[in-house]
């Protein structure tokens, strides 16, 4: 399913709903970020996706992680929440998501990066590669938080 995201966009579709969903920030040993390359829009994003029924929320980012990276993590903290409500996600099958998203710290476990159905490419990233990628101002806005390693978490 195609999206298109929506950032401080003033003629974007009124939202139709909001879902919990998960983004993970982890580093490996030499301090390089996980990033897939969504296959839906094309761009570098931290792994993530929506809660399922039935599962507690750091369950959803160490399934996630898995399944569109290929990567097992545990869960350490929390980066930060980002709900906010200029940030559009819509969807060619109607779905206008507003953002409702907690991105987790977390420790990598075992695993080499492996595409899947949502990722086309993933790569541990370094810091200064960051620029020469595309990434959405919302996602890099986390992946910012995460290397700041703040006291608190970020909430907005």
């Amino acid at each position: 399913m195609a999206r298109i995201e929506h950032f401080n966009n003033p003629n974007a579709p009124r939202p139709n709903s909001i879902v919990v969903a998960v983004t993970v920030f982890v580093l490996d040993d030499q301090g390089r970020v996980l990033l897939i390359r969504r296959t839906d829009n094309g761009l570098w994003a931290l792994p993530g996706g929506a809660q399922d029924f039935g599962e507690y929320i750091a369950e959803a980012a160490v399934r996630e992680t898995r399944e569109e990276a290929g990567v097992e993590i545990e869960v350490t903290d929390v980066v930060g929440i980002y709900t906010n409500p200029n940030h559009l996600v819509e969807y060619s099958d109607g779905e206008v998501r507003q953002q409702f998203s907690i991105c987790f710290r977390a420790r990598y476990v075992a695993g080499v990066p492996t595409t899947s159905d949502e990722s086309s490419e993933v790569d541990w990233i370094t810091r200064s590669d960051l620029n020469s990628r595309q990434i959405h101002p919302s996602m890099r806005l986390r992946i910012d938080h995460g290397y700041e390693d703040r006291d608190k978490p970020y909430i907005g």
